[in-house]
């Protein structure tokens, strides 16, 4: 793995730049004293010395015993399953204070909301607004992606042929996609191929495609109004900037589902599609119904892969094939 790489996965689990920067500098030249190590990173002695003191919070460093100033990283297992933890409170924390904050406004306020900052369209009228949002973007399209699916014929040709007009096109999908019959191959796997950047979480907090910076797409059933298969269109706004820093932040700490033409270390489509939905967390029955294959034959597949990676079970498969460039 590269510096930057490394550095960019240390901070998606919460480590600043300086302090990711004196364990890049640990990794070379431990075990040594903490002054080389804070020259080495360019940092002075009490500024390296902060930096230091957060590994050793993290759980990547050792403290460096009394009356010595010899350092060192550890094994980061049980440091990395604390930082993974904390940062996936942080996101939820943000899901909940979002998602509150739009529940609030949908119950005092949707009702009376003359103002056109929020236009609600119901039944028919659904599918045509969908896609008159695709054909209208300029510069990028952000979503969250979700099942169910609302029924939208030639769908996947809008966004691909977004896509080909130069839109930049992010997706967070939600595990439920990857699980759907027949979606990742008739959906995913095509618009990645084209040049969407795909990343998938657990769980996404709100169906939603964001317009440039125009407007938001929110799928929604309002259990206060008894209103069904209704979206609600949310102009620039609170509320709109509410939804981009969501997705913004989600987008941060879902993981990359990259989808290069070539094929990384020799790995076959099939093998990449296999990791994929193990890291999206998809169950061995979704992942052997996907790739057409028995269970038998899933479980062969990933010792080999396990083996290959040199990898004890398939938490460090995950870690070590997005390490390789395989995710």
């Amino acid at each position: 793995m590269t510096n930057v790489r490394l550095g960019e996965a240390l901070r998606l689990l919460g480590i600043d730049r300086t302090a990711s920067e004196v364990y890049l500098a640990l990794l070379e030249l431990a075990p040594a004293p903490l002054d080389a190590i804070g020259s080495a990173a360019g940092l002075g002695r009490a500024e390296a010395a902060t930096a230091y003191a957060a590994l050793v919070d993290a759980g990547l460093a050792s403290a460096a015993e009394e009356g010595e100033d010899v350092v060192a990283p550890v094994p980061p297992t049980a440091g990395l399953e604390v930082l993974a933890r904390h940062r996936a409170a942080e996101v939820e924390e943000s899901r909940i204070a979002v998602g509150g904050a739009f529940d609030s406004f949908r119950r005092q306020r949707l009702a009376a909301y003359n103002d056109h900052l929020v236009e609600v369209v119901t039944g028919d009228a659904v599918g045509p607004r969908i896609r008159q949002a695709w054909a209208s973007a300029r510069d990028q399209i952000r979503q969250f992606e979700s099942p169910p699916y609302f029924p939208l014929p030639g769908a996947t040709d809008d966004a691909l042929a977004t896509l080909a007009r130069g839109v930049t096109q992010r997706v967070v999908y939600s595990r439920a996609s990857l699980e759907h019959p027949g979606y990742l191959q008739d959906v995913i796997e095509p618009c990645v191929k084209a040049g969407e950047q795909a990343r998938v979480l657990a769980s996404v907090p709100v169906k939603l495609v964001i317009i440039d910076d125009a407007y938001a797409l929110v799928s929604s059933s309002i259990k206060e109004a008894d209103v069904h298969n209704t979206m609600l269109v949310v102009q620039p706004c609170g509320l709109l900037s509410a939804l981009v820093a969501l997705f913004e932040q989600s987008w941060q700490n879902a993981l990359p589902f990259h989808g290069r033409a070539t094929r990384p270390g020799g790995l076959p489509p099939s093998d990449r599609r296999l990791l994929w939905l193990l890291a999206g967390g998809a169950s061995d029955d979704v992942i052997a119904r996907e790739l057409g294959i028995s269970r038998r034959t899933l479980f062969r597949r990933l010792s080999v892969l396990m083996a290959r990676l040199g990898a004890a079970n398939r938490f460090q498969m995950a870690l070590q094939a997005q390490r390789s460039g395989w995710l």
